[in-house]
């Protein structure tokens, strides 16, 4: 038996979505197309040719999903917004009926004891925007600042917590290099370039924030903690191209005002020289930084591109649908890593969840979800104890709320707590959802017991670099 978790005063429980997941309706009452609409539409880059035509229809049912967060308990929603919504070519004129849809909301959640979390920029780039170039277009640290000021102007003061960009790995990675992403692109040249850009963006979207708004801001990154798979020298050196590309990529320029050397040597003559005066930009004060927690990676030396470096798959491992280990060590791992290499900035855990193999139909109102109920009980505990070793850690936000369209896998892949009947876009409550109902109106004392892995399984911790 564990014992009973004491999780800090003010502690904030919560959970995640993101616009183009959930809302349906992208080109309703005068929105403009983003990338992913485009991406979507585009035969063969989806599972099934899914689409976020109507994904979860959020944007017709959100005063029952608001409703549905409350009965759950929930102290927080962290969500996006869909930049085209608000303004439909990316600059220039707001459509007022996309910024009312935002304003009802956060109302909604205000009226409900609930505190939104808004993030800027959950991966839906305009399309107007794409075809000026996109995040290759340094002129997009300007549309991107002019964007985040009509929202501070209409929402700041009822919105108190921001969100420039959520994962610009994952932006980069999968829609500049490799192409499986919006907006498709794969070019080693490109990469580089897009990611820089989007720390310039996110520099002057908080130089935006700090002459209009009077809360807090700051930056959400996914981080994948690298683990080598032998004591030999090739595997160290891929643990640290893999640990600097993922991991240190974007947090080493906004927070310590520059990039980690190994950059050069993963893009070789792709790195550009840039200019010295664009960290003055990037490098703006933060008042959190949220971290993304999934899996991690035990790494080894290879012959594959771009880093030399591959995942070796651990034999007695469980994994997720996505091909995730389950791992609950790594997010404490993951926690004291950022304390120890950038001080005590206070951290929110602002996604953390899985896809298992849930059922398409709900029977008699249940759906049991066991390995999601354990999943989320270690990963706790994990936060737990990094907040016992000292990191401040401020909230979590689990991912996802309700079952949506996973980018290209589609609807293939069932993330949240609450199942989504596709059809009849029928909500209903998983036991996870129950589960973690408890843990919030317990103040985590829920946790106590159990038999998940972080009682039931032996590890052996390996070393993150820098420990």
């Amino acid at each position: 038996m564990n014992p009973t978790p004491k999780f800090p005063d003010g502690f904030l429980w919560g959970t995640a979505t993101a616009a183009h997941q959930i809302e349906g309706s992208p080109l309703a009452d005068g929105a403009g197309p983003s990338i992913w609409t485009r991406f979507a539409h585009t035969p063969g880059m989806t599972v099934n040719g899914d689409t976020g035509d109507i994904a979860c229809d959020h944007y017709r049912r959100w005063k029952d999903d608001v409703a549905l967060m409350r009965e759950l308990g929930m102290q927080a929603y962290r969500f996006s917004v869909s930049w085209s919504r608000v303004l439909p070519e990316g600059v220039g004129r707001i459509n007022q009926k996309g910024l009312d849809f935002y304003s009802r909301l956060v109302d909604e959640l205000l009226a409900n004891g609930i505190e939104p979390l808004l993030t800027l920029y959950h991966w839906d780039l305009p399309a107007a925007l794409d075809d000026r170039g996109g995040w290759l277009n340094r002129d997009c640290a300007d549309w991107f600042a002019e964007y985040g000021s009509v929202l501070y102007r209409a929402l700041d003061g009822r919105v108190k917590k921001w969100v420039t960009l959520n994962e610009p790995w994952v932006i980069t990675d999968g829609g500049y290099l490799h192409g499986a992403l919006a907006p498709g692109h794969r070019s080693k040249y490109e990469a580089p370039i897009a990611s820089h850009n989007l720390m310039r963006a996110h520099g002057a979207a908080v130089q935006a924030y700090r002459a209009i708004g009077a809360h807090q801001i700051g930056l959400v990154v996914n981080i994948e903690p690298k683990y080598p798979a032998s004591d030999l020298a090739d595997d160290a050196a891929a643990v640290a191209r893999a640990h600097a590309y993922m991991n240190e990529q974007y947090l080493h320029p906004a927070l310590l005002g520059r990039y980690p050397g190994e950059l050069q040597e993963v893009f070789g003559h792709a790195w550009p020289e840039w200019p010295v005066g664009d960290f003055d930009l990037i490098r703006q004060p933060l008042d959190f930084v949220g971290i993304n927690y999934y899996t991690r990676s035990v790494t080894r030396a290879a012959e594959t591109y771009p880093l030399n470096a591959e995942a070796v798959r651990q034999d007695d491992a469980l994994y997720t649908e996505t091909g995730w280990e389950v791992f609950p060590q790594g997010l404490t791992d993951t926690l004291l890593w950022f304390k120890r290499t950038y001080g005590d900035l206070p951290v929110y855990v602002t996604e953390n969840g899985a896809a298992f193999p849930d059922p398409e139909r709900v029977e008699n109102g249940v759906v049991h979800d066991p390995l999601r109920v354990e999943y989320l009980r270690s990963h706790l505990r994990a936060v737990h104890a990094a907040i016992e070793a000292g990191v401040d850690v401020r909230g979590y936000m689990l991912w996802s709320l309700m079952d949506n369209m996973e980018w290209s896998l589609g609807y293939s892949k069932r993330f949240g707590i609450v199942h989504v009947d596709y059809d009849t876009l029928e909500r209903t409550p998983k036991d996870s959802a129950r589960f973690y109902s408890r843990v919030v109106s317990s103040h985590g004392a829920a946790l106590a017991g159990g038999d998940g892995d972080a009682e039931g399984t032996t590890r052996t911790i390996l070393a993150l670099p820098g420990q």
